[in-house]
């Protein structure tokens, strides 16, 4: 697998939007921003961000651009949870999850889910 750039918290935003739906353009990408108080110039300097190191892509009509992700999400979620177990918790899994799980109120449904998960792991 190929590596994966770091992505800043700012440009995981970005990141979203593209992810949702692709391609768009930068217009379209500070519309679907616009709940944050980024000016226009932001965004497209974190489109230009990302297409630098090569999480996004791009097709050019004319002279609009329209921009597309080169990395999947699942993958990006993936190698940020490892970032964040190795710095925050040394490693090491049960602390992290025990820690989520004590500081949040987790529906009966949610409870359900976490241990069908334990469950399929367990056998394999």
């Amino acid at each position: 697998m190929k590596k994966l750039p770091r992505i800043s918290e700012a440009e995981w935003q970005v990141m979203r939007v593209l992810w949702a739906e692709a391609p768009q353009t930068a217009n379209d990408v500070v519309e679907a921003l616009d709940n944050t108080d980024w000016s226009p110039k932001t965004v497209k300097t974190l489109i230009n961000r990302l297409v630098r190191k090569g999480a996004l892509g791009f097709d050019k009509d004319g002279r609009v651009y329209h921009y597309y992700p080169l990395v999947q999400e699942k993958d990006c979620v993936r190698a940020e949870s490892r970032s964040f177990l190795q710095r925050v918790f040394g490693g090491a899994v049960t602390p992290m999850v025990a820690a989520i799980i004590e500081d949040e109120d987790l529906t009966p449904e949610e409870i359900a889910e976490l241990r069908r998960i334990l469950d399929e792991k367990g056998r394999g």
